[in-house]
């Protein structure tokens, strides 16, 4: 009788769950994973190494590239780097708009985890629900920045602009009379902080939305239920961050362990898992949403009392104001000089880093005291997560593994940096 000897499968690029850029190769019993090796690399963005090539500020826009989920918690960590390194003082208000725009940002990200993960698992409806509001979210990053995704909106010692009186609406055409746009102009009468508003109001119900359809669905926790279990001790040890590490039951959360900003001003929770399994990190990044939609309304309430500069006044970072420049040679000069050559940042190292929505994201920096960096290593969440794949899988069964991908929520712009 010839020896019975399992079989290897290459998983992907092609498959939707790994993103098109993951070649996982899996070593199978029948259909029970022995074995799952990760093979990065498909998507390769360079960004590290280019950073050396650019001038501080030209590089804000690759942070966007990165985890292209997480746009604008990417440009935090980079933008607090160098601030670190210049010991420039941020403007409280720009502190608020910065911590506003994280937790968008997380909500955008988590919205599009849940749809991406319901598909993945066969929830097909998920990700239409999911887009709906993601609609809403990408208006306001494109109120602010002018884009819907690479926003580039965070500058070192502040942010571009402040926040605008009015939104976009809708316009009447040939295909959409004003009765029928009349609905969806009903919160952009007003100003940014309006609309988002009335957003942070709806959003709660709208999460309940979800929960009816996932959270007690018999097939969805089929799936999902003791699926790749993580030990508070195990996630430790494998360096787990975010939803990740508090799925397996520890409360680590840099907003409240080593705050940033505001997050010491504004009041919300850490959740945590139970027993570390797939559906206990889909409970967390659920919990999530409605935190920082607590942490959204408080800031709302907060910029609509105080109004502020939103840059700092040092002009080795911020450029001088145009009224000045008009009357001014030397403004004007100085404007040239910053646009041209860039600020340049005193000699030293620095590592800063964010609760971004997937784990900690760090930027660790090396300056020479040129106009760009001597050295640039990104800190990736989802690098380390990845890493656990061949653990997370064994003993599983292959239709798992997609579950164990989505649970992970990787994004290979940062894994593939």
């Amino acid at each position: 009788m010839p020896e019975l000897r399992n079989f290897t499968l290459n998983f992907g690029p092609q498959h939707p769950a790994a993103h098109g850029v993951l070649r996982m190769v899996l070593e199978l019993d029948g259909e029970v994973v022995m074995r799952a090796d990760p093979h990065i690399g498909l998507l390769h963005r360079a960004t590290e190494k280019l950073a050396e090539t650019k001038t501080w500020i030209q590089s804000v826009p690759y942070m966007d590239r990165l985890d292209y989920m997480s746009m604008m918690c990417n440009e935090h960590a980079y933008c607090m780097a160098i601030e670190r390194l210049l010991q420039v003082e941020v403007p409280i208000r720009a502190q608020y708009i910065r911590v506003m725009f994280d937790e968008i940002t997380r909500i955008l990200n988590h919205l599009l985890w849940i749809g991406c993960h319901g598909l993945d698992v066969g929830a097909m409806t998920m990700v239409l629900y999911a887009f709906r509001e993601r609609e809403d979210l990408v208006d306001a990053y494109e109120a602010v920045s002018g884009a819907r995704m690479h926003a580039a909106y965070y500058r070192p010692g502040g942010v571009y602009r402040d926040l605008p009186d009015r939104m976009a609406q809708y316009q009447e055409s040939k295909w959409k009379s004003s009765a029928q746009i009349k609905p969806f102009n009903e919160a952009r009468s007003g100003s940014l902080l309006d609309f988002l508003d009335d957003f942070a109001s709806r959003f709660p119900k709208l999460l309940d939305e979800y929960e009816t359809l996932l959270t007690d669905n018999r097939i969805w926790k089929q799936r999902l239920v003791d699926v790749a279990i993580v030990t508070p001790e195990r996630a430790l040890q494998r360096g787990f961050t975010g939803p990740m590490l508090r799925g397996s039951g520890i409360a680590w959360d840099l907003r409240k362990k080593q705050p940033y900003e505001v997050y010491d001003r504004v009041d919300f929770d850490i959740p945590v898992g139970k027993t570390g399994d797939s559906y206990d990190r889909y409970l967390v990044r659920m919990e999530e949403m409605r935190q920082s939609n607590r942490i959204l309304k408080q800031c709302i309430d907060w910029l609509r009392q105080n109004p502020g500069p939103v840059m700092s006044d040092n002009h080795k970072v911020a450029p001088p104001d145009r009224e000045a420049m008009k009357s001014n040679m030397e403004e004007l000069i100085h404007h040239f000089k910053l646009c041209t050559e860039g600020m340049h940042v005193p000699e030293g190292e620095a590592y800063s880093a964010v609760e971004h929505p997937k784990g900690e994201f760090g930027i660790y920096i090396i300056s020479d005291g040129a106009n760009k960096p001597y050295r640039l290593k990104i800190r990736a969440p989802g690098y380390v997560h990845l890493s656990a794949m061949d653990e997370m899988a064994r003993g599983h069964m292959l239709a798992d593994v997609v579950t164990i991908i989505g649970s992970q929520d990787v994004v290979f712009g940062e894994i593939d940096r």
